[in-house]
């Protein structure tokens, strides 16, 4: 009797041990604390390593429900709190104009600080394709609605900046017409009120003073201008089959962009595509500086009236390349998706 009652004794302790080992685990396991969490920043960048303000950076996983957005601030920067550790994530950062980033997987440690570098986004350039649009020259219509929105600093006028390495080439309708637009914008009568301004101011060519002095001044620097675009950028395009436009480069050193801005009045493309003398901006500057001739004062006129308004033609085109290369932001653009692919 004595052993069996030790027997039972022992069977009802070791009972009650394994019930309390369980219990404890049961309640280990529920009061365990949460993974500690960690966090990801980052700041948004152009091709140029400035910053892009109001970009939205997505984070996502397939293996989770965990989706967050979060638009970057006036530095360009973005974080995220909270990001559990062990899950893949990635991070897409989109903006208007630009071709959307995406980060490898991302899968953090547990209380991990990561800042994530590189996120640089790159210019979006249309993506054309005979399944979509029928014809070449709805393409190239589609091309100058995107270049006639382009204005540097949201202010000066840059339709003739060009973004695709590849554009369809222009008709002679759509030279004339970027012509046109170029020479009615708004801002082309400010600048050239400014410029006739100068010229008062400083007395420049053999018109009077005053009011009537003032108008006479605007209207040779506007018949200047007038006379450029047209014949430089319509008329001889379209005879020579050559390109008005101004390609963006957009990529190596700040030297080989200069210099390939500077050298805009003198190469072009042609309708073909290749390089070649840029004759019909050379022809726009030389006309525009014999046309002069007809109504310039008397006695400014001459081969310096030429010359001195042909370069002044040359420097502001110069100006104009600089501008698009350098200071365009954000160029409008338009995706289209190509047959069998994006």
């Amino acid at each position: 009797m004595r052993v069996g009652s030790i027997i039972i004794k022992l069977s009802i302790r070791t009972f009650i041990f394994c019930v309390s080992v369980t219990v404890a685990a049961v309640a280990q396991e529920f009061s365990a604390p949460e993974p500690q969490t960690g966090t990801i920043i980052g700041t948004v960048v152009d091709v140029r390593n400035d910053v892009l303000p109001g970009a939205t950076a997505v984070l996502d996983s397939p293996a989770s429900s965990d989706h967050r957005t979060v638009v970057t601030n006036d530095n360009g920067f973005f974080e995220f709190n909270n990001v559990k550790p062990g899950i893949p994530y990635h991070i897409t950062v989109s903006q208007t104009g630009f071709a959307n980033w995406t980060s490898p997987a991302i899968t953090l440690k547990r209380n991990q600080f990561l800042q994530l570098t590189g996120v640089k986004l790159m210019i979006a350039v249309a993506v054309t394709t005979v399944a979509v649009v029928p014809n070449s020259e709805e393409l190239a219509t589609q091309q100058v609605e995107v270049e006639e929105k382009q204005r540097v600093l949201g202010i000066l006028p840059s339709f003739y900046a060009v973004y695709d390495s590849h554009p369809v080439p222009l008709t002679p309708k759509l030279k004339f017409r970027l012509a046109s637009r170029t020479a009615t914008d708004p801002v082309t009568f400010l600048g050239t009120g400014f410029l006739a301004g100068l010229d008062q101011a400083a007395d420049k060519f053999d018109y009077q003073q005053g009011a009537k002095g003032y108008g006479q001044r605007f209207g040779a620097r506007y018949a200047n201008l007038l006379t450029n675009v047209m014949v430089g950028g319509a008329v001889l395009p379209s005879i020579l089959h050559q390109d008005p436009r101004y390609y963006y480069q957009g990529t190596g050193t700040n030297k080989s962009r200069i210099l390939h801005a500077l050298s805009y009045p003198f190469i072009c493309r042609g309708d073909n595509g290749q390089l070649q003398p840029n004759y019909s901006s050379l022809g726009g500057y030389l006309a525009s500086g014999a046309i002069a001739n007809a109504y310039y004062p008397e006695s400014n006129r001459g081969p310096k009236l030429v010359f001195s308004t042909a370069l002044a033609d040359v420097g502001g085109t110069m100006a104009n390349a600089l501008l698009a290369e350098f200071l365009l932001h954000r160029p409008a653009t338009k995706q289209r998706s190509q047959a069998g692919g994006n």
